[in-house]
């Protein structure tokens, strides 16, 4: 197999890109490390499915605790892994709570890409061994910008989030253009799946119906329901960051589906798919889930990966809310 000595490392491999990602590079013959936090309850759910016993022949899949605020795990874990491919998918990544803790999110956020950058050109001028880069931007770095955004749109932010992530890209870029690193920005619209957090909005709908379906609760509480945004299936996204990686030269991405729906929209197609009648009768507006600053409106213009990386979205945006209601409402009956 032609990847069968790749190895990569993934930052965040817990997390739903993290999860997805590593299945992708199993399947593709890659040795595939990860780094987690350290946490008093388990935090593996997602990637329990592909762990294997230490004691396991022919384990391709190892994880390290670790932390993006500790550079000097970073560099151990760098050092030891010593890695074809780098994916930092880690931050402190809802962006309602990046307003009620910004120091933290732009310490992780913003600074860990950028000690994973200064980690990654120290290991290449002393081992003389090349590194590839991924960052993990995102389209809430485009904030207000005017609709649709591409790799030229300016970023204006709207959060302190999409301001973290502004500087990781910058930073990235700078490595790329100062240091000659192959060092790429995938810059994803909203990617969802049933791995999603259970505190964004996708999920918290869906799991609402569940729970609703289920006779548990009577009520779901949600914020702003005008928000437009350009939903897409997570695990097609990440075969697009692959992509990005396997470029002659390193470049930056917009990754989505080009389609723009309301979360009332999500809302509506959710409740209808789960034969629940008129989702008003079930959906209060609480005003603490708005945000201080609102990003209206989320389209991207994926014309550069589709002609450079051959990349387009499968996945339609009905099927999305479908496999996602249908995964939480089984669940819940397990």
């Amino acid at each position: 197999m032609k990847n069968k000595n790749k190895v990569a490392l993934i930052t965040g491999i817990t997390g739903q890109d993290g999860s997805y990602l590593a299945e992708l590079l199993l399947k593709k013959g890659y040795f595939v490390h990860g780094i987690i936090r350290r946490a008093s309850t388990f935090n593996t759910s997602r990637v329990d499915h592909i762990f294997r016993d230490i004691h396991s022949k022919g384990r391709r899949f190892f994880m390290y605790h670790g932390d993006l605020a500790d550079s000097g795990t970073i560099r151990k874990i760098i050092y030891k892994v010593k890695p074809d491919e780098i994916y930092n998918l880690a931050a402190q990544s809802h962006v309602k709570v990046s307003f009620e803790i910004p120091e933290y999110t732009m310490d992780i956020t913003g600074n860990g890409a950028l000690r994973v950058l200064e980690a990654i050109r120290d290991f290449q001028l002393e081992t003389g061994k090349k590194v590839k880069f991924y960052q993990a931007s995102s389209s809430e770095m485009f904030g207000a910008a005017k609709p649709p955004q591409n790799e030229n749109t300016p970023f204006m932010p709207q959060s302190p989030y999409g301001a973290a992530k502004v500087f990781a890209y910058n930073m990235t870029k700078l490595y790329r253009e100062a240091y000659g690193l192959f060092a790429v920005n995938g810059i994803l619209f909203n990617h969802e799946s049933p791995r999603r957090g259970e505190t964004f909005v996708t999920r918290k709908i869906t799991r609402g119906i569940a729970r609703i379906k289920a006779g548990l609760d009577k009520k779901l509480y949600l914020g702003n329901l005008e928000a437009k945004r350009d939903w897409g299936y997570a695990s097609e996204y990440m075969e697009a960051a692959w992509l990005m990686m396997q470029q002659p030269k390193p470049d930056d991405y917009v990754i989505g589906t080009g389609e723009t729906h309301t979360v009332k929209e999500f809302v509506e197609l959710a409740f209808k798919e789960a034969e629940l009648g008129d989702w008003k009768k079930y959906v209060e507006i609480d005003p603490q889930y708005y945000r201080p600053l609102e990003v209206n409106v989320l389209t991207a213009d994926i014309k550069k990966a589709k002609k450079m990386l051959g990349w387009k979205p499968k996945t339609t945006f009905k099927e999305l809310v479908r496999i996602m209601v249908w995964h939480d409402i089984n669940n819940l009956k397990k």
